[in-house]
C-alpha cells in the first residue's frame, strides 16, 4: 500500500464506521473522529495499536486544532476521508433544519477540507476523499438544503482539484456519490427506493479511493438515474413531484 495513514471524520456510525473498519482490517494506521467518544473507543478496540481516537465536532471553532492534534498523534497523514454530514426531507421547510444542514454540510465541510488541503499542500502530496451524494445532481424540492449543500461539496472539491493543479501540488481528490443508504440518517419514517446497505457502500468507497477515482457514483442503478436526471430540462424538472 502506498498510503498507510488515514483520518476519517464521522466515524462513529453509518458509512464512516464501516469505512474505518475496512481500513483497520487492511492494516492502515487509522485516525477516527466524531462527537460520540464512546462509539469511537469501541471501534478502537478492534486494533488498539493502530487506531487513534479524537473527539471532534466539525461545527466547533476548535475542530481544526483537534484535527491537527490527531495528525500529530499519528505521525502524519496521507488520506483524509470526510464522511461527516446531515440531511433531512424537509417539505414543510423547517427553518432550523435548513440552517443545521447548511452549517454542517457547508461550513463544517469547508473548515475540514480546507485544513486538509493546506496540510497536504505544505506536505507536497496527499489524498482527500469525501462522501457527498447524487442529490447534488439536481435541486430536490423535498430536501432543499441537503441537495444544495451536496452540490456545493461537489463544486468545492472540483475547485480544489483545479487549485491543486494551479499550485502544482500532488493532491488527489475522490468525490463519492451514493444514492440512498440504510443508515440512521434515513431513519425518519420516509420511504426510500433502491436502498443500499452501508457495508456495500463502504466497500465501493474503499475501492474508489484505492483506485484514485475522481468521481464515483454508487451503484450502477444510480449511475443510470443520474444520467437521466441530467437530461431533463430545468423547466420540466421544476414541475416534477419528486418526494423521495
Amino acid at each position: 500500500m502506498e498510503s498507510k495513514r488515514i483520518i476519517i471524520s464521522g466515524a462513529t456510525s453509518g458509512i464512516g464506521c464501516e469505512i474505518a473498519k475496512l481500513y483497520i482490517t487492511n492494516g492502515y494506521k487509522v485516525g477516527i473522529m466524531g462527537r460520540r467518544i464512546e462509539l469511537l473507543n469501541k471501534l478502537k478496540e478492534k486494533s488498539p495499536e493502530n487506531v487513534f481516537v479524537q473527539q471532534l465536532d466539525i461545527n466547533s471553532d476548535d475542530a481544526t486544532t483537534n484535527f491537527q492534534f490527531l495528525i500529530d498523534s499519528m505521525g502524519g497523514l496521507d488520506i483524509y476521508f470526510h464522511v461527516s454530514g446531515i440531511g433531512y426531507q424537509n417539505v414543510p421547510l423547517d427553518y432550523d433544519k435548513e440552517l443545521r444542514t447548511a452549517e454542517t454540510n457547508c461550513k463544517g465541510f469547508t473548515r475540514m477540507i480546507t485544513y486538509a488541503f493546506n496540510y497536504f499542500a505544505q506536505q507536497g502530496k496527499g489524498h482527500i476523499a469525501c462522501i457527498t451524494s447524487i442529490a447534488g445532481t439536481k435541486g430536490l424540492g423535498a430536501s432543499p438544503a441537503y441537495s444544495a449543500t451536496k452540490r456545493y461539496q461537489n463544486h468545492y472539491l472540483q475547485c480544489l482539484a483545479q487549485l491543486s493543479a494551479i499550485r502544482k501540488t500532488k493532491i488527489t481528490f475522490t468525490d463519492i456519490r451514493p444514492g440512498f443508504v440504510a443508515t440512521d440518517l434515513l431513519n425518519d419514517n420516509h420511504h426510500y427506493p433502491m436502498l443500499m446497505k452501508k457495508e456495500f457502500v463502504a466497500k465501493e468507497a474503499y475501492k474508489a479511493v484505492a483506485q484514485k477515482r475522481r468521481i464515483k457514483v454508487i451503484d450502477w442503478r444510480y449511475n443510470l438515474l443520474v444520467m437521466a436526471w441530467k437530461l431533463i430540462p430545468n423547466c420540466i424538472w421544476e414541475r416534477l413531484s419528486i418526494k423521495n
